[in-house]
């Protein structure tokens, strides 16, 4: 199941790395972007977290908040934050509960099932924008980007 431009975005209530709860109802009346990633510190969620950072000041002049999830716990989380800087908020989700939800798991053509590297971008009334599925980590978050300002 994929979702599909106007399709309600699925609600979640996930933890940060801080242990803080951040949930979708935290994002209403905004636009937000939720990309899943499948493991922190390996080379393409790595690129992929790097720069959305890197172009983190550009979605902050939007106002538009960009929340990265994976399965990782928060110990995991900090440590990858911390050594790479990163500026996304990292909410995990060891239940896949939200990757479920979103269709960001699943069968992996060629490799097997797994989290689908997959990107969402959320307007003001709850609603799917934009649906990314098999992300192509580098130069995704000027895709993202783009997407906003059209």
């Amino acid at each position: 199941m994929q979702l599909q431009p106007g399709d309600k975005a699925p609600d979640f209530s996930l933890k940060d790395d801080e242990g803080k709860t951040v949930s979708t109802k935290d994002f209403r009346g905004s636009r937000y972007v939720v990309y899943f990633y499948p493991k922190d510190d390996t080379p393409g969620c790595t690129t992929e977290a790097c720069q959305f950072t890197d172009n983190f000041p550009a979605f902050e002049n939007l106002g538009v908040p960009v929340l990265g999830i994976s399965a990782d716990d928060a110990k995991s989380h900090q440590a990858f934050r911390k050594k790479y800087n990163l500026r996304v908020r990292l909410l995990s989700d060891p239940a896949r509960t939200a990757h479920n939800a979103y269709g960001a798991w699943g069968e992996r053509p060629g490799r097997g099932e797994g989290v689908i590297r997959s990107t969402f971008l959320v307007g003001k009334d709850g609603r799917v924008e934009k649906a990314w599925y098999f992300v192509k980590p580098d130069g995704h978050a000027l895709e993202v980007l783009s997407a906003l300002a059209a």
